[in-house]
């Protein structure tokens, strides 16, 4: 990653299930449609609505201030967080990965590197940029994505000095070439499980607005690791029992049902006792709907 970018922030590899990481799916899926601000005791029900100890949530909410995710800012005298606006970009290209259309193509892109041993530690720090964002390994120095990853590993190529190569197709078969650079088996259990966990959630449908809330957070927390770890390999290269076009399809199912209730019930559970009056759902543009 640059140097002008938080490593906090940045943190594509962060895992899915903890606290910080639902209070920071929280923050992506739900702050941002109702205005950018929760008070403090909003918050603190928000992740209760999560199982989440008041204890354990003040704590994520001290961490993704420290990583410049919140910012603590009182309004009308009520303590409270707003979105850091230096985070936005970091959460606008979650977007477009979570939510964008996948759609593999039969080219891919090549990232070719070497750093002399003094730099072994940049070498590592490129290494972990380029496996979170769904790039596969053909040698120790030369990385595969699909030509879909082009903007962003031209950023990194850059940011890195490495060379990258565009408009690539592997020749002989792509699915001994996929598997040898991607983990597939780590990838299907990725899939599964999501399939595993929501496939029966049929109370979705039926569920109030706290509940839609809770599904929904837990939901996205677990989908938005799969567009990095399957960045749209394309079907060619996959077995033809790959599980990804069943885990996307309950993905947008699951958003149907449950993001507009999740996201009405947040806004009106983040302030305090309506004594810091929000914008409506309807009034702020969500930039989490395509």
């Amino acid at each position: 990653m640059t140097e002008a970018t938080p490593a906090g922030r940045e943190d594509l590899e962060a895992r899915s299930g903890s606290a910080t990481a639902l209070l920071r799916t929280v923050v992506g899926a739900v702050l941002r449609p109702i205005g950018g601000w929760m008070s403090a005791a909003g918050a603190v029900e928000l992740m209760a609505a999560l199982d989440v100890p008041a204890p354990t949530a003040r704590s994520s909410l001290a961490r993704l201030c420290a990583r410049g995710v919140l910012r603590r800012e009182p309004r009308g005298g009520v303590a409270g967080y707003a979105l850091d606006p230096a985070a936005l970009p970091m959460l606008e290209r979650g977007d477009r990965r979570i939510f964008g259309a996948r759609s593999p193509s039969d080219e891919w892109c090549l990232v070719s590197f070497s750093f002399p041993e003094h730099q072994r530690s940049r070498r590592h720090q490129l290494r972990t940029r380029l496996a979170a964002l769904g790039c596969g390994t053909v040698a120790d120095g030369l990385w595969i994505g699909p030509a879909a990853l082009e903007p962003e590993l031209a950023e990194v190529a850059a940011a890195f000095g490495a060379d990258l190569f565009t408009g690539a197709r592997p020749a002989g078969d792509l699915r001994h070439g996929v598997a040898r650079w991607y983990d597939l088996p780590a990838i299907r259990a990725v899939h599964e499980a999501f399939l595993d966990r929501f496939g029966r959630a049929g109370e979705a449908a039926t569920a109030d607005g706290r509940e839609a809330f809770a599904l929904w957070v837990r939901v996205l927390d677990e989908w938005r690791v799969l567009p990095y770890l399957d960045p749209g390999l394309p079907a060619a290269g996959l077995p033809d029992d790959w599980p990804g076009a069943a885990s996307a399809a309950l993905f947008a199912r699951l958003r149907e049902a449950l993001q507009e209730r999740a996201v009405a019930w947040a806004a009106g559970s983040a302030g305090d006792g309506g004594r810091v009056p929000g914008p409506t759902v309807e009034s702020v543009p969500s930039p989490m709907r395509e």
